[in-house]
């Protein structure tokens, strides 16, 4: 009978962490509250057995509970990428000429992110092409 219920727990943890690297889109967090309750019932039943002295599935309850609680605690980070762009597309991203100043880039920056700056309404990534297309041209 127990190892029908250790098969069980191990779906049930395989489960979890198959949910949880699916990605973290919107309703999609509860998955580690779950595993969060999961693991504990894991960590207090291997104190359990290790009362009860039975120490190697107490072992592996208490492993498998630390693990899931690790497991469901880190996040993948996305990868920021350089935005690199050339000259002429960074001219086009801002809008200006060939031959412009310093200082009508930096208007044109300063206007173009008035719009797309993220607590404007814009997004981070327009933002973030914005920022390196002025850096580009006036070459930090």
């Amino acid at each position: 009978m127990s190892l029908i219920w250790l098969v069980l727990a191990a779906i049930a943890v395989w489960a979890l962490i198959r949910l949880g690297r699916q990605g973290e889109g919107r309703g999609r967090g509860q998955w580690r509250v779950a595993a969060t309750l999961f693991s504990a019932v894991m960590l207090a039943g291997g104190a359990l057995l290790a009362f009860k002295g039975a120490w190697l599935p107490a072992i592996g309850l208490i492993g498998a509970g630390l693990w899931l609680t690790v497991a469901s605690r880190q996040r993948s980070v996305p990868s920021r990428q350089t935005d690199t762009v050339s000259d002429s597309e960074a001219r086009s991203i801002l809008g200006v000429p060939f031959d412009a100043t310093p200082e009508a880039i930096n208007a044109a920056w300063r206007r173009l992110m008035g719009r797309a700056h993220p607590d404007q309404g814009g997004t981070e990534g327009l933002a973030a092409r914005l920022n390196a297309a002025r850096d580009q041209l006036l070459k930090r």
